[in-house]
């Protein structure tokens, strides 16, 4: 039996939107106001979700358990495979030794600060947020900053600035991949969008980094290594996100901007050494400070014996980017999942319209497994589409090409490089699973909350209400998933929470889906420098623990300004020629 989907359950919009919107209310409150755990605020929101969907919305509880589980399968593979492997190769590297060679050899290119804040908060930051995301790139840059001389408030406030414009791709671009999940739009184009929204503010950033250190005259006076750093993460930040896919953007644009950025620096020296260690402006009377104020860090260059060490520990890294490059490619994926499909009456291959032979699902590499209870038995209805149309849900079981996959072979195969014997490998491995074992609850919580409100309609009656904002829209959805990422603390989580929402409300309005969904997602990626999980992370790993609140209030103005820029663009692209000419996938 068919279930229709009912907006207003109450017979008052405004009534039915405040049910509609409580498990988010549950979610951000738990989070923000509660200081619960993350999976803990998940599970509480989804119990929500559940109890609204059921009982205020009508949903029978069989599908609506179904969509639950629907929604956690697909956030346990792909999402929580992508997490427990990389995790997985991190620890290896750092177990062994290689990630500090790694850090070191990055800071002695330079004894310019501001040029180590580019090279390392911005240009590796950006590497590892593109291999791990999840508040990994604040800890290790602050760290490595706090540990050059810089001031605590500028290594932590200066790392969560660094760390913007690459989140939207963050662990192997997952928020996209969830984003696409979530909404039910097409991984390609919502990459495509993202990755002509995102590069601009690639280019503006590492300015805009500078400027909050050192003053506005100080960046002017190194303007061309900065110029080099965002152009050259700009543009394959572009490319591989247009031509490729999500997956390993930050990773090769972090990596090209490295190179271009020590190889212009062998040729360009700045006039005036720049030591200073603490913001400009500010004085900053902690301990740390005083002891690292003004002191230049000497610059080394790597002996013989040393670049070996370099090269060994750069290793493993290398081999991640082959393979998931190899296991982000359409041919490889075709090569597993699907097989020639064969017409049973004359066991010759089927052939299509045009004449070229048809492929099917391989059940070994690829199974299907449907959702008897959801699959077909779910219809939206007017005035969310334009017709009653029925929800599919089937989970396709690709075990081999899931990047976690890709992501695991590569770390097996560099801790065997690293010495690692397979024994401990596993004893390795079941110590991360130990460790991310919440992640992976919060993970999959989320992608069900995510699934739940949108089979039970719950996005719809919200997405019908923010309508209300007409033109301005593309400005409001745009800050929406800033807050979404301010007090989730994940872009991800901003896209399973409000990424419904958001083409629910563009396509009331007339506005490309595609582009609002990709602007929940740019803009979320401005938030992520005032969350708290990411202010605790940064004054965590600069050991100055109980200045949250200062770090909160450096940092704020520069998140709520750059997001309003990204809406700015964003508004822009849905009515502006020729910015307009760049949204995918239509109106």
């Amino acid at each position: 039996m068919v279930w229709q989907q009912v907006y207003d359950p109450f017979g008052n919009p405004v009534i039915s939107t405040i049910m509609a919107a409580v498990p988010v209310v549950v979610m951000l409150a738990s989070l923000a106001f509660f200081h619960l755990k993350a999976h803990m605020a998940a599970l509480l929101a989804l119990t929500s979700a559940l109890l609204i969907a059921i009982f205020a919305f009508g949903m029978p509880a069989n599908m609506a358990g179904s969509a639950a589980l629907f929604g956690a399968a697909n956030g346990l593979l792909p999402i929580g495979w992508i997490v427990l492997n990389i995790i997985f190769l991190h620890r290896l590297t750092t177990e062994n030794g290689s990630f500090k060679v790694l850090q070191d050899s990055l800071a002695r290119i330079t004894d310019d600060r501001r040029l180590q804040l580019l090279l390392i908060a911005f240009c590796f930051g950006a590497f590892f947020e593109g291999a791990a995301g999840f508040g990994t790139p604040v800890a290790v840059t602050g760290a490595i900053l706090i540990g050059l001389g810089f001031s605590p408030l500028a290594a932590s406030g200066l790392a969560l600035i660094a760390n913007t414009a690459p989140v939207a791709f963050g662990a192997l671009g997952t928020p996209i991949i969830t984003l696409a999940k979530v909404t039910g739009l097409d991984e390609m184009e919502l990459s495509m969008m993202v990755g002509r929204q995102l590069p601009f503010f690639s280019v503006l950033v590492p300015f805009w980094l500078i400027w909050a250190f050192a003053g506005w005259r100080k960046m002017l006076e190194i303007w061309p290594p900065i110029l080099v750093a965002g152009v050259s993460f700009a543009v394959p930040q572009f490319l591989v996100s247009n031509y490729h896919g999500p997956m390993l953007v930050d990773v090769i644009a972090a990596l090209i901007s490295m190179a271009c950025l020590t190889g212009f620096l062998k040729v360009w020296k700045p006039a005036i050494v720049y030591t200073s260690a603490a913001l400009s402006g500010r004085v900053d009377n902690s301990k740390i400070d005083a002891e690292h104020e003004d002191k230049p860090t000497a610059t080394a260059t790597f002996s013989a014996d040393a670049k070996p060490a370099v090269m060994r520990a750069w290793m493993p890294w290398i081999i991640l980017t082959v393979f998931v490059f190899a296991w982000g490619t359409q041919g490889f994926k075709n090569m597993f999942d699907t097989r020639p499909a064969i017409d049973p009456q004359t066991n010759s291959a089927k052939l299509d319209p045009q004449g070229k032979p048809m492929r099917e699902a391989n059940p070994i590499f690829s199974p299907a497994l449907t959702f008897t209870t959801l699959h077909l038995q779910v219809e939206k209805v007017p005035p969310v589409v334009p017709a009653p149309k029925t929800e599919e849900a089937i989970y396709k079981f690709t075990w081999f090409t899931a990047t976690g996959s890709g992501i695991l072979l590569s770390a097996i195969l560099g801790g065997l490089l690293m010495g690692y014997s397979i024994p401990q490998l596993a004893r390795q491995y079941l110590r991360t699973l130990w460790v991310v074992r919440y992640s992976l609850i919060t993970i999959a919580a989320m992608l069900a909350l995510g699934y739940l409100t949108r089979y039970s309609g719950l996005d719809a009656t919200m997405g019908l209400a923010f309508a209300a904002t007409g033109i301005f829209y593309p400005m409001f959805g745009t800050l929406l998933g800033w807050l979404g990422v301010a007090l989730t603390g994940s872009d991800t989580a901003s896209n399973v929470l409000f990424g419904g929402l958001q083409r629910v409300t563009s396509e009331q309005l007339g506005i490309s889906p595609v582009l609002m969904a990709a602007a929940n997602s740019s803009g979320g990626v401005m938030g992520k420098m005032v969350d708290a999980q990411s202010i605790v992370v940064a004054s965590t790993a600069t050991r100055w623990y109980g200045h949250e609140g200062e770090i909160l209030r450096y940092v704020f103005f520069h998140s709520i300004i750059l997001a309003i820029l990204v809406g700015g663009l964003v508004t822009l692209q849905a009515y502006v020629a020729p910015f307009s000419h760049m949204v995918v996938g239509g109106h």
